[in-house]
Order: C-alpha cells, then structure tokens, then sequence
C-alpha cells in the first residue's frame, strides 16, 4: 500500500538540502556544497520527510486525495535555521549602553562600572518565573518568524544558585510549550557577580556546587573563558567537574584577548568552541585536529564597532568545522535573525553564501548533538524548513535587512504562514 504523506510541497525552484553530512559536519570544498535540487519537491509524514526529489519524479507519487499541498511557486525552499549560541532568557534591555558605546566607551569598560552582564543579571533576578518565560517566549517567536526552528539557550543571567535554577526552569517551559527545538546550557560562569568580586574562586566554587542542582535541566555547560570573564584554571575546574557529572561541554573563547582557552578547548574535547575573534594561526592548526565546531558569532563585533572578525575563510579553508550562530542577548548583539548573520559573515568574514547557509544549517546542528535529526533536508530527518520569498538563495545575504521568511514547517506541522505565525492551540 502507497504511504501517501501528511504534506506535500512541490515546485520549489532551488530545493537547498544541505545534504550528507549528518554524521561529520561539513569542511573544506564541502562547505560550498548545499546539495541544491532544482524544480524540488518533498513529502512529509508524521513530522519527518519521507521523500525528497524532483517535482516531475515526486508529483504522481504522492498526490493523494487526503494529502495537503504547498505549490512553492519556484521560491527558494531550505532546512530551518539552527541558532547555535543565544542567551535568550533574559530580563529587560541596555539600549543605554548601545548610546555609550556610540559615545566611545568599550565594552569592557562598561562592565568595570556595573554594567555589561551585571545589569542584565539585576533585570533578571527582579523577575518572577512566569514574567521571564512570557518575555523570553516573544524572543522566540520573533526567531520563529525569522526562519529559526531550533534554538540553543543559555543561562547566565542568575550568577547564584536560585536565579540559574529558574532561567533554566524558564527554559525547560518553554521547551514543553513552544514549537521550536531548544537546547538548554548552563552557563553559570558567565562573568563574576558583584558579591564576589574580591574572591573570584569562591565563586567557581559555588558554580561547581551548582552542577549538580542544574544537571537535570541542561544538555551542556559552558565557560566564558576570556578576559573578563574565568582564567584557564578556573574555566578548566569548573570544565571538569562538568565533565565528570555527564554534561556536554561548551566554551566562550577569544572573544576579546587569547588567553590560552583553545588548547584548554581542545584538552577538554568541547563539542564547540564559539567566538573566535581573535585566534592565532597556531591555534587554528590545533582546531584542526580536534572534533570541535567553530561558532562564529560576527554580529558581536559588528554590534560592539569593532574589527575583529573570526577568520572564517582561513578557518574553512583549513578544514576547521564552521558554524554561525547569532549569540542572541541584550548586551553585545540583541539580533535574533539569522539572516543578517548570514551577511555580515558574507562582508566581514569572506564567506561564501553557500558555506553562510551549511554554517547556519547542517554545521549548526552539530555544534548542538542534534544533526542526525535537523540540519538538512534528507529522508527520514526531522521536517524543518523554511520557504523564502527569493528565487536564489545567493539573494538570501544579498537582499540584506529584510525578512525573506515566508513560511515555516516545523516536525511537519505549518506554523508560519504568509509572515504570520498561526495559531498551534
């Protein structure tokens, strides 16, 4: 008997499948390959695709009474964006500090006085569970709208025991609740608190305490080893007590100065090692022989007016694992669309629109252990894709600015019609 599927969508002019690389992220002369099948078409059942090919090949096979059908009208048709990096659940804003950077203040400067991460945190702590799942549930409709159908999230903004526990209850919510794929992080050592400023140990510390408490509602846990943030030894105490209790690992690296956190990465076997600025060839090399995922972030050096850019290109070309991710937060890059991302690695970090589009796809699902399941269109994955309102996905980075999102499916389901998200009640 004929399965005959749930959805069928047909004519799509570049079917963009990012195809074969569910098993080993994408590198090299790969990264350019985005596994394109022209007049595409693709058949979804019970929220996975069941058939990927040509509309001529596709069209009588699945054209059953019952079947709902998408005519794509030759737009370009793609994976849903997976959003690597993000800190998306948050209290308030810092618009104000976006006016003192204007002004001439850095980043790091900011932070000295209060502000920076400490602010957020005290936004943060003001909020009740309820308040905080309800603002962080707009952040992820709006992605939604934008193309994105998985999302990384993580804490950070509590900086104790109570307030982690309830970013990442808020999380956990949010995963029950919204549509999206959400990976949870700890992130507790994400800067120093204030109650702590003179005894920065006793905070790592306390962040090793947390582990245990936060174990049953994150995936990974992740360091910001940087200036201003933990030093190798305090990064690699707080890396392997997390290792030891199961958790998958992350770290912020080379974000503002190298102070030795890639071969700590690469000791640690990381499943990612994100930002990435400011990295030496020596270090690139030790990249190379590791597993890691290189999430680049270039929308914070373009929020923070600055020059350094990862060097994405050597990066590829040197067959490191690329991936691109916003780092969604209310600080150094309150953009969550991946689209402009996608631009700003075309014009800061010479990247290829097609290796842009592998790195906010296939790679990305990489850098969160879910690639066998998203990432690309391929039979038997998960259904999540994205139909724009282009006829080359050359234009996606090109036509910059504007939101090209017509229509999202996620596990087979339409959950975004006509730039309009529908009701899932």
């Amino acid at each position: 008997m004929t399965k005959f599927p749930d959805l069928f969508i047909k004519n799509i002019g570049q079917l963009v499948t990012a195809a074969g690389a569910s098993k080993i992220p994408k590198t090299f002369k790969g990264m350019s390959n985005l596994g394109i099948i022209s007049d595409g078409a693709v058949a979804i059942k019970d929220g996975n695709f069941i058939d990927v090919g040509t509309t001529k090949k596709l069209k009588n096979k699945h054209n059953g009474e019952h079947v709902k059908i998408i005519d794509a009208e030759g737009k370009v048709v793609m994976p849903g964006f997976v959003d690597s990096h993000t800190h998306a659940v948050f209290g308030g804003d810092r618009a104000g500090e976006f006016v003192q950077r204007i002004q001439g203040a850095t980043y790091l400067e900011i932070l000295k006085k209060g502000g920076g991460i400490l602010s957020t945190v005290k936004n943060t702590r003001k909020l009740t569970l309820q308040e905080l799942t309800e603002a962080s549930r707009k952040h992820l409709n709006t992605m939604l709208l934008h193309g994105t159908t998985t999302v990384e999230i993580k804490s950070g903004y509590g900086l104790d025991t109570k307030n982690e526990l309830k970013i990442l209850k808020a999380i956990q919510h949010l995963q029950k609740t919204h549509c999206m794929d959400i990976v949870p992080t700890f992130l507790g050592a994400h800067t120093i608190p204030p109650e702590y400023k003179s005894k920065p140990d006793t905070y790592v510390g306390l962040v090793c305490n947390m582990l245990s408490k936060v174990k049953p509602y994150a995936t990974f846990c992740d360091v910001f080893c940087d200036d201003g943030g933990f030093d190798i030894e305090q990064s690699a105490r707080i890396l392997s007590f997390a290792k030891k209790l199961g958790f998958r690992l992350k770290i912020h690296v080379n974000e503002f100065k190298d102070i030795g956190g890639v071969p700590l990465a690469v000791k640690f076997g990381v499943t990612s090692a994100d930002h990435l600025d400011n990295i030496e060839h020596r270090d690139i090399l030790k990249l190379k022989r590791s597993r890691i995922i290189c999430v680049l972030l270039p929308g914070v050096p373009f929020f923070l007016m600055k020059d350094a850019y990862a060097p994405a290109r050597k990066m590829i070309e040197k067959g490191l694992s690329v991936a691109l991710a916003t780092d969604f937060n209310p600080g150094t890059c309150p953009t969550v669309n991946m689209q402009t991302i996608a631009t700003l690695a075309c014009l800061k970090m010479d990247m290829t629109p097609a290796q842009a589009i592998n790195a906010a796809t296939i790679n990305a699902a990489h850098a969160v252990g879910m690639s066998h399941r998203i990432g690309s269109i391929e039979v038997g994955k998960q259904a999540d894709l994205i139909m724009l309102d282009i006829y080359d996905y050359n234009q996606l980075p090109y036509y910059f600015g504007i939101n090209h999102v017509n229509t999202v499916i996620k596990q087979g389901r339409l959950v975004v019609k006509g730039r309009q998200m529908l009701d899932l009640n």
